[in-house]
């Protein structure tokens, strides 16, 4: 494991990141966050907040001088900061584009002068359309038509990771994660959070559990302290150069789950079918 003790975690007070803030702390390292709470919450950080090792900067990495400020005071860093969501990718695609590209082009500008190991959160949404499973990170991407926006956040983050590489070229230190679905404590159970948390808000409310389309598509989850324990893993040089995947081979589908919450919560919801369209409107 290489020897770190500085580490600096954007977007570190969301959900995966405040988790990994947390296990940095526990690890005995002294850890930088950033986040400028568009979608984090100090809330998730409560707990290590005035830990004598961590420092919290409210910021954006489109902030250009606060990396340069930030960066050289550190060993690794990991770029978790992004706009996400298929919402945001139906409503605000240039804000998805731009926040997504311009933030990692400048985390790496501001670590490739100083060699500083970058690790990047990317996603299992890159792959797209490609149906052959299980899906191996060397496979091709296979999206829709630029008139559909719901792909630009895969598209941006498929950008991302050319930098990364592109980058790792030229001999810094980059490892790409690309994340299946994380759910667990802290998920977001707004209209940008997953599948899960949504999910079981609606049950716990007795309110309707809305299925997506058909239902029969298909995912496979991670649970927030093994997305975690990989992403920790990550700052080994044996992973530098790599893209890897983070996530479970167990498939089940939405509607599968719907059902499952729906027995484990002993709610008393309907499970109700809604067409992509009529939920999203246009860009999906």
């Amino acid at each position: 494991m290489r020897q770190v003790e500085k580490v600096l975690v954007t977007g570190g007070a969301g959900f995966i990141g405040s988790h990994l803030v947390e296990k940095l702390l526990a690890q005995g390292h002294e850890v930088w966050t950033i986040d400028d709470l568009s979608t984090g919450k100090i809330s998730s950080l409560k707990d290590v907040m005035d830990h004598s090792a961590h420092h919290f900067i409210e910021g954006n990495v489109l902030d250009k001088g606060l990396l340069e400020e930030v960066i050289p005071k550190v060993d690794v860093i990991y770029h978790l900061a992004a706009v996400l969501g298929v919402k945001n990718c139906v409503e605000s695609p240039l804000k998805v584009i731009q926040s997504n590209v311009e933030g990692t082009k400048n985390v790496l500008e501001a670590a490739a002068p100083l060699g500083k190991k970058v690790i990047f959160a990317s996603t299992s949404e890159v792959y797209g359309k490609n149906k052959k499973l299980p899906f191996r990170e060397t496979d091709d991407r296979v999206y829709g038509s630029t008139h559909i926006h719901r792909w630009c956040y895969a598209t941006s983050k498929a950008l991302d990771e050319h930098l990364c590489l592109a980058y790792a070229k030229q001999g810094l230190p980059v490892t790409i994660l690309r994340y299946f679905n994380t759910y667990g404590p802290r998920a977001a159970s707004s209209p940008y959070g997953g599948v899960i948390p949504r999910f079981i808000a609606a049950a716990l409310k007795g309110e309707p559990i809305e299925v997506h389309g058909t239902g029969q598509q298909t995912r496979c989850f991670t649970y927030v302290s093994d997305a975690v324990e990989a992403t920790y893993r990550a700052m080994d040089k044996k992973s530098d150069g790599l893209i890897i995947n983070v996530g479970s081979t167990q498939l089940v589908s939405i509607e599968t789950l719907a059902h499952l919450v729906k027995e484990l919560t002993g709610s008393s919801s309907e499970i109700v079918y809604i067409p992509y369209e009529q939920v999203y409107c246009s860009g999906f």
